[in-house]
């Protein structure tokens, strides 16, 4: 007859899992004191250049450079500002009803016409370099959200304007 053969002794899993627990928490600690001297190392310079700077401030006059700013031009009034109505939406006389509208608010020269297609969702006013704060008032004006320069439209196509309003569903 065949005897289990009797095992030594048994395991002592929890001694080990208590063992294997203060490892892990060692090796955190230590990952968690790399990060931080490795984040702190950018701070630390960064204190150190001020520090520096503040020190060589004092011992030398202040220069200040000129930047030249970027000249701003005053607001066109509404009758120097020439605007192109486009019918997008396809609805007839769309183009004239506004361009008309635009005049009586004392906007220059305002011209309809049609848009090159008649699917455009939404309004909206483009413009040319330059024109940024004219376009933006327009679009107050015509309750247009959308404002954008004008890209991939000839010259020739603009007929002398510089802002267009291409009417769209909405």
């Amino acid at each position: 007859m065949d005897h289990a053969q009797q095992l030594p002794r048994e395991f002592p899993w929890r001694t080990a899992a208590v063992v294997v627990g203060v490892v892990a928490a060692l090796e955190l600690v230590a990952l968690i004191g790399v990060g931080a001297t490795r984040l702190a190392a950018p701070v630390r310079a960064h204190a150190v250049a001020a520090a520096t700077h503040r020190s060589t401030a004092a011992a030398r006059p202040v220069m200040h450079r000129h930047v030249a700013a970027i000249p701003s031009h005053p607001l066109r009034p509404r009758a120097k500002v020439s605007v192109l109505v486009l019918n997008g939406n396809g609805v007839s006389g769309a183009a004239g009803t506004e361009a008309t509208s635009l005049q009586t608010l004392g906007y220059g020269a305002s011209r309809s016409a049609n848009a090159p297609r008649h699917d455009y969702a939404r309004s909206m006013v483009l413009f040319v370099p330059g024109y940024l704060k004219e376009a933006r008032r327009l679009g107050r004006d015509a309750h247009v959200g959308i404002v954008s320069v004008i890209d991939g439209m000839p010259k020739a196509q603009l007929r002398g304007s510089q802002l267009v309003v291409v009417l769209g569903g909405s």
